[in-house]
């Protein structure tokens, strides 16, 4: 680059960094949104069921059954009401006062014996996913009495308990997610949307509101190339997707208290390369479409919005329709979302990080190839 493509680049650099310090909407939608939503997705949103109301109907009131359900008792996930009739659990059941119903039957303690007793476990289905963690946590629940109760009784005759494995301890343990809440999987997700959203929106936002002032067109007349112009809108929303990575970090380490099993190094130059692509895809979108509320409703349908919802942030990718995966791993977002998640939880799996990192060069050389193409063109 030569001295005055040097001395443009530094003049245009200062006047885009002043321009968005004197902008309020810019600045908060760079700083404090992102601060929102990490206070409203890290406190607000979560994938755990705890405390879930469950009504234990007692038909058999035995020591024997009361035993039987005393699990119930021990888990933080489920809280059991103790009713008497199977008619009261289904009153709180459709006013969704308990999620789910645990029936003991009156025959209990007899069929134990003969070993044919039964315990009905209904959860209300509305919710799916719910439904099936309550399920998995009560079945649970009653299965760890019964085993423990099958050692007291039958282990010192060599006899097999209930569940037919006898005095065996199985040792639990949760790789990546020793703390098995939702918290530690969805804060790194939430980088990946607080960086799309600076780069993409607010980058494609500020950029179509110079087109409708006609400031774009008086730098057009004067000797700036389109590739100065670019660098030179890159760079102040550049800072600022850093300093929302930053705020993200320091979040996730003192707030939610989210392990970074990882290289830290790794993670801010990969964060920089995706940064790089969604500023790309912003620069875009304003050169294409013009117009502040167009480029606003663009960005948001093509950026925001895919990144929450198919890059694998709430849901994995693997349990979706063939169609909706191809897209969702069309999109530079989803390999991101991997790479973070990667780095908080599991490590420097270098492979993976060779591979995604490669795939997120590609798209930004791609992008800001396409933007300084389309800012040309506009040129000419």
């Amino acid at each position: 680059m030569s001295r005055g493509a040097g001395a443009r680049l530094v003049a245009l650099t200062r006047k885009e960094t002043r321009q968005l310090l004197r902008d309020p909407s810019s600045l908060a939608i760079g700083i404090l949104l992102p601060i929102l939503l990490i206070l409203i997705f890290g406190f607000g949103l979560s994938l755990d069921v705890k405390n879930a109301p469950l009504a234990v109907v007692m038909e058999d009131s035995s020591p024997t059954a009361m035993q039987a359900v005393s699990g119930l008792q021990l888990t933080p996930y489920l809280s059991p009401v103790l009713l008497g009739s199977m008619k009261e659990a289904e009153v709180l059941l459709d006013a969704h006062k308990v999620d789910g119903i645990v029936r003991v039957p009156s025959d209990f303690a007899s069929r134990l014996g003969e070993g044919r007793a039964r315990i009905q476990v209904l959860v209300n289905g509305a919710d799916a996913a719910k439904a099936s963690i309550i399920l998995r946590y009560a079945t649970a629940a009653l299965a760890q009495n019964a085993v423990r109760q099958g050692d007291l009784d039958g282990v010192a005759a060599g006899a097999p308990n209930a569940s037919g494995i006898g005095a065996v301890t199985i040792d639990e343990r949760l790789w990546f997610n020793s703390a098995n809440t939702s918290t530690w999987y969805l804060v790194p997700g939430l980088i990946v949307l607080i960086m799309t959203l600076v780069g993409a929106f607010l980058t494609a936002l500020v950029m179509a509101r110079e087109w409708e002032r006609g400031t774009l067109e008086a730098l057009f007349v004067t000797p700036v190339r389109p590739v100065e112009i670019l660098l030179a809108k890159i760079i102040p929303y550049f800072g600022i997707g850093m300093l929302g990575l930053a705020l993200c970090l320091l979040a996730s380490k003192f707030l939610f208290h989210v392990p970074m099993v990882g290289s830290l190094v790794v993670l801010v130059f990969s964060s920089m390369l995706y940064l790089i692509v969604a500023v790309a895809v912003g620069l875009v979108i304003s050169s294409v479409t013009r117009n502040q509320f167009l480029a606003s409703q663009v960005a948001l349908i093509s950026s925001f919005l895919p990144s929450l919802m198919l890059s694998g942030f709430l849901f994995d990718l693997r349990n979706v329709p063939t169609v909706v995966r191809i897209v969702g791993q069309a999109l530079p977002a989803t390999y991101y979302m991997e790479l973070i998640r990667s780095l908080f939880l599991a490590g420097n799996i270098w492979p993976m990080v060779a591979r995604n990192c490669a795939i997120l060069l590609v798209y930004a050389v791609g992008l800001l190839s396409v933007a300084r193409f389309v800012t040309r063109k506009r040129l000419d």
